[in-house]
């Protein structure tokens, strides 16, 4: 893992409030390494959400990829995952997104993709971060002298939309769906997407400005409320770059991404397309699917807590359905990323299919109690925590504790600032606030910020 990208696919460049020249530095990097021995007619494809800085990071992304001696493609506003898509149908060499990196309407972060869409292997990111950061063993940056052309496209959004239809050809005459896009990239392309194939639209009032979807701690009382008064068949809420699908049922009951995994794993297995009866997932995904999945007879192939690595191991042993809890869902033979709008189409269709509503479609998962607590620590103990006997004895004493009953997860999240994330899931809250109160303070001692 490079010093600019994170763990998790969707930050890409995971710098909050990047700068001008920062973003010219890793377009201009991005072309050099991505592009590098293409044709004159190398092209990058730009992409940016609605946030009010990515007008400029816009314009500096395209400075220094053309700088770089390729053309910069400019698609405008549209969702991260049609703009892996669109790299394949323009026949680009890569794909930036400058999306929100967090709440602030004021900073945004980037995110590269390569000629497949998908995010670049762990060798190119480390190039690009050498060049975007001017390491003094990166190598020189060389054209042919040329600089490139800024291109401008306007029918990114039809011509993604289009492609949706084509996976997913609906009538959804009849329903009426409350949609939430919180100002984020999917706004409009939602809306006019699920209009064309007949659905009745409620739209959810307006936030004023823009905030990424935080299905982890974010109240969703807005659209739950909206599908009540509405009497809505179902609703949909999307992050800033619309990789996340959050669904709420026709009785104001939000679904979470582990039940939609459930459902999609149970229809692509009923339809014999499930590729190798497996699903991959985290291993934070919750115990309730695991059992469930079991009991249905079909494999879980769990990965990293981070969602690039479900990602990259879907590439890998060539599965096609893979997901995490938060709603971010990879169906690989439609799409080379995760899609917010691609979900909530494919669960529209399971409800079309079986004339079924949305919560008699999606399995019922008992929830169980689980705290979560992130743990700031030295730079200078980043990966060292795992070596440190005190903090794994101290694991394997309260796993053994938890028994089968629960489960604990600790592992290291990669940002700016370095963190570590402790887990304890299982039946009884206090014992497990308990375990995961101990173990935290315990890391916080041993490597927490001088």
């Amino acid at each position: 893992m490079s010093e600019l990208f994170g763990t998790d696919s969707p930050k890409g460049i995971a710098v909050a409030g990047i700068s001008c020249e920062l973003a010219m530095k890793a377009g201009r990097a991005a072309a050099a390494v991505l592009a590098s021995g293409k044709n004159k007619n190398s092209k990058i494809i730009v992409a940016k959400d609605k946030n009010r800085s990515s007008d400029v990071l816009e314009a500096a992304v395209c400075a220094g990829i053309c700088s770089a001696g390729a053309d910069a493609e400019a698609i405008g506003v549209i969702p991260a995952s049609a703009a892996a898509f669109l790299v394949g149908e323009h026949c680009a060499d890569a794909g930036i997104v400058i999306s929100a990196a967090s709440r602030s309407p004021l900073e945004s972060g980037i995110r590269i993709f390569n000629d497949k869409g998908t995010r670049p292997d762990e060798d190119k990111e480390k190039l690009i971060t050498k060049l975007a950061l001017g390491s003094s063993d990166a190598p020189e940056l060389r054209y042919d002298g040329e600089s490139g052309a800024i291109l401008r496209s306007d029918d990114a959004a039809v011509r993604y939309a289009a492609r949706l239809k084509e996976i997913c050809p609906l009538d959804l005459s009849g329903m009426k769906i409350a949609v939430d896009c919180r100002g984020g990239c999917a706004e409009g392309v939602a809306q006019s997407l699920f209009s064309e194939l007949g659905a009745e639209i409620a739209e959810v009032s307006e936030m004023g400005d823009t905030a990424d979807v935080d299905f982890v701690g974010t109240p969703l009382e807005r659209l739950m409320d909206c599908v009540a008064e509405n009497d809505c068949d179902c609703g949909f809420a999307f992050d800033t770059d619309a990789s996340v699908c959050i669904a709420v049922d026709e009785n104001g009951n939000v679904i979470g991404g582990d039940a939609l995994l459930a459902a999609f794993a149970l229809d692509l297995r009923k339809k014999g397309t499930l590729r190798h009866n497996c699903v991959v997932a985290p291993v934070t995904s919750s115990r309730s699917l695991s059992m469930f999945l079991e009991e249905n007879e079909i494999g879980l192939v769990t990965t990293g807590a981070a969602d690039r690595y479900a990602a990259y191991r879907m590439r890998e042993g060539g599965y096609n359905l893979g997901g995490e809890s938060g709603g971010r869902i990879l169906f690989a033979d439609d799409m080379p990323c995760e899609d917010g709008l691609l979900t909530a189409l494919k669960l529209l269709e399971l409800m079309k299919n079986s004339g079924k509503s949305l919560s008699e479609t999606a399995p019922c998962f008992e929830k169980l109690p689980q705290v979560v607590l992130n743990v700031r620590i030295d730079r200078k103990k980043r990966e060292q925590w795992k070596n440190d006997s005190v903090i794994t004895g101290l694991i394997e004493q309260m796993t053994e504790t938890i028994g089968e009953k629960g489960r604990i997860f600790v592992y290291e999240n990669s940002s700016a600032d370095p963190s570590v994330r402790v887990i304890a899931e299982g039946g009884d809250f206090g014992q497990i606030n308990t375990i995961a109160m101990t173990i935290a303070d315990t890391v916080k001692k041993r490597c927490g910020e001088r």
